[in-house]
């Protein structure tokens, strides 16, 4: 099965059309925008040479659930999903800054914490801390929105210092990001889970912040399975966890971290397949509900019709 890896639609009162690492963003008039979710994987900011089939789709329906269960805490862009791969929303302007908010020591926090580091984005973490132990309370290093290439690590300060933001938009920004990471949090142990961390993207709209993209998706988000985490901690054994990390280690293993020279390796079959399988398997887990797999046979034609159907609605 061919992945979705590349769109090219031309849709009525498309303005211009946006690629990023994973979504093809098509501005409708400057009053929509419809986010193509493709099956591109992204890793240490590099997109891969291979697609894994049923990732956007997997990624659009989690995030179009997550949307709707925190509606009442930050208005979003969302207005419909026609499509499994597709979610059409409001036209905002990004805000170039990344909220990031971690509960745990894992990932890039552990590696700069192992590599000595007690200071992450002007935040510091505790002496003393193991890979996976949570933190006393979340913490929020935010990171630059690139557009190309790879995030930046960036503190409160320097975003203030450098009129990035606004003292009152960013310390708006921190609280819908605790309030989120708390409801997420809460929704992901009501199913056996630890939301480890995650990020949040902004925009804004006639000086209304909302919040955009994609939200507690595999590809946002990292999850630990709670039954056992104690004890495998106190082993000093690896956390069991659904994220797309294990598609880094892969990366890892064979001398790739997106550094300059390295050659991006290309997966095989077997583990495409396994790639595919973790991403459903979240979605099964998180949602609570089985995965049904969308129409591959003419996928292109399908979002086209679904995404035109609808515009004539608006």
């Amino acid at each position: 099965m061919e992945a979705i890896k590349n769109t090219s639609f031309n849709f009525p009162g498309q303005v211009n059309h946006y690629v990023g690492k994973v979504r093809d963003v098509y501005n409708i008039e400057d009053k929509y925008l419809v986010m193509v979710v493709s099956d591109r994987i992204s890793a240490f900011d590099v997109v891969q040479p291979r697609g894994i089939p049923y990732k956007g789709q997997v990624l659009n329906q989690i995030a179009d659930k997550f949307l709707n269960a925190t509606s009442d805490i930050v208005p979003n862009w969302k207005i419909a999903t026609p499509d499994p791969n597709v979610t059409v929303g409001r036209y905002a302007e990004p805000i170039k800054i990344e909220m990031v908010i971690r509960g745990y020591l894992t990932g890039h926090a552990w590696r700069e914490y192992k590599a000595g580091k007690r200071l992450l984005c002007g935040v510091p973490m505790p002496e003393g801390m193991k890979e996976h132990d949570s933190f006393p309370e979340p913490i929020i290093p935010p990171a630059t929105k690139a557009d190309e290439g790879h995030d930046e690590d960036i503190s409160r300060e320097d975003i203030l210092a450098k009129g990035i933001l606004a003292k009152e938009d960013y310390l708006q920004l921190e609280d819908y990001t605790r309030k989120l990471f708390q409801r997420g949090t809460e929704m992901a142990a009501e199913k056996g889970l630890i939301l480890v961390d995650t990020k949040y993207e902004f925009g804004k709209q006639e000086g209304k912040i909302y919040l955009i993209d994609e939200i507690h998706t595999p590809d946002s988000s990292r999850y630990f399975y709670s039954e056992g985490y104690q004890e495998r901690q106190d082993k000093d054994m690896g956390q069991k966890q659904l994220s797309k990390e294990f598609v880094r280690e892969w990366l890892m293993d064979h001398d790739f971290q997106g550094l300059a020279g390295q050659t991006v390796p290309e997966m095989p079959d077997e583990f495409v397949n396994e790639v595919t399988d973790r991403y459903i398997e979240l979605y099964e887990k998180i949602t609570g509900e089985s995965f049904e797999r969308g129409d591959y046979s003419n996928v292109l034609n399908r979002i086209e019709d679904n995404v035109i159907s609808f515009l004539q609605t608006v």
